[in-house]
């Protein structure tokens, strides 16, 4: 007799491998009527729309940009690309106040970019140059600008979880009007640091907004493989949190849902926003990605958020041919001049490695380079010398 647990789980598995695709195909369904509803454009909305375009084609320009540099050895160390992602990414960060605070993960360029830093400085950055965002030391997974509020990439999955909920603490503490934006991937939301995170912050009242980004991939792994609950937002009820889930690949959509999201952190409650967006490339620039068959890599191309949205504002008459050139051809002037501005940067200096090891001054803190010695060497006594000249014979 079969074991009624184990063919439930199986259905259930079968489900799971078909969210993906449906997901897909109801998303443009979805696209094409509220496409059919949405209301006469307005001068406001069409240059909202423009400008949306716009820095969305930054971010996909300046990551390929990005890209050919690692292929020519002028970015070390590990690279993650926003490409797929610039509608999540402009939709949500245009929802926040300046004064606002954003936490993010390592594939951060984009979310640098839009939060208002110099391209030339995130490009800086990643070839590792003093005139970068974080002076050459942080590299791609490593930005951080206060001045901006962007308070950091991070490389460990979810580390930056318990440190933006203890920013939303503090601005709770000191009674402030400013909340903290929390990105995060698909698979971070396994982790402790996720669950530990969204507890407190559901049990104090903190203002806070976690944001999911749904590509579908933890790094090789699809969601419904990974997570016995691949609509991740649910996770939010297991703490009382409200949460929901957008379509990314629509910059308007993921706009109203960040304002809900945003407008509910500020009236002193957190919030998790699920946001499904695509990975158009692997995990990273040196993964070929392997794992995706040839019909997948093609409906991706197919649902890519920047083409499909300009052949929307063309149709749409928002804009034409000759404006999309126009705005296509400032882009690359932009990304072009950060290449170059990046590439005539010095070097960090060697003497500047400890400058930011700390905050403030540490008494006895360490300041030795790698491999070296942590006490000078003796002297050799020149009995010594002797002997290994003579080859030990006195």
């Amino acid at each position: 007799m079969a074991d009624p647990a184990r063919t439930t789980r199986s259905a259930s598995a079968r489900t799971k491998t078909t969210t993906r695709s449906t997901r897909s195909r109801s998303s443009d369904s979805g696209s094409a009527k509220s496409a059919q509803r949405r209301p006469k454009m307005d001068e406001a909305r069409r240059q909202r729309l423009t400008d949306y375009y716009t820095q969305m084609l930054l971010i996909r320009r300046f990551e390929e940009r990005a890209q050919r540099a690692y292929t020519e050895a002028l970015i070390g160390g590990y690279c993650h690309l926003n490409l797929g992602e610039e509608a999540a990414i402009v939709g949500l960060l245009g929802e926040m106040s300046p004064g606002d605070y954003l936490f993010t993960n390592y594939r951060e360029h984009g979310y640098a970019i839009t939060r208002g830093i110099d391209p030339r400085k995130v490009m800086a950055e990643l070839y590792g140059r003093v005139d970068g965002v974080s002076k050459g030391w942080g590299g791609s997974m490593h930005m951080f600008d206060v001045t901006h509020r962007l308070l950091g990439g991070y490389g460990i999955v979810g580390g930056q979880l318990p440190i933006a909920t203890g920013a939303a603490l503090a601005l709770q503490y000191q009674d402030r009007p400013e909340i903290v934006v929390c990105t995060m991937g698909d698979g971070t939301t396994a982790t402790g640091a996720f669950h530990e995170s969204v507890n407190l912050a559901g049990l104090w009242d903190l203002p806070i907004v976690y944001v999911i980004i749904n590509n579908g991939l933890g790094m090789g792994t699809d969601v419904e493989h990974s997570s016995a609950e691949p609509e991740l937002y649910k996770r939010g009820a297991a703490y009382r949190i409200e949460s929901a889930r957008v379509d990314g690949l629509d910059a308007e959509k993921t706009a109203a849902a960040a304002k809900r999201a945003v407008e509910v952190a500020r009236g002193g409650r957190p919030y998790l926003l699920e946001i499904m967006t695509e990975r158009l490339r692997g995990h990273s620039v040196v993964d070929p990605a392997k794992y995706r068959s040839a019909e997948e890599v093609a409906e991706l191309k197919q649902r890519d958020p920047v083409h499909t949205f300009a052949d929307e504002l063309k149709k749409a008459g928002v804009l034409d041919d000759d404006a999309l050139a126009a705005i296509e051809k400032d882009v690359m002037a932009t990304v072009e001049d950060a290449a170059s501005f990046a590439a005539s940067s010095p070097q960090p200096d060697a003497s500047t490695l400890f400058d930011y090891t700390y905050a403030t001054p540490v008494p006895n803190d360490s300041r030795r380079y790698p491999g070296q010695a942590l006490y000078p060497a003796l002297p050799v006594p020149a009995s010594a010398v002797s002997n290994l000249a003579t080859g030990g014979v006195a």
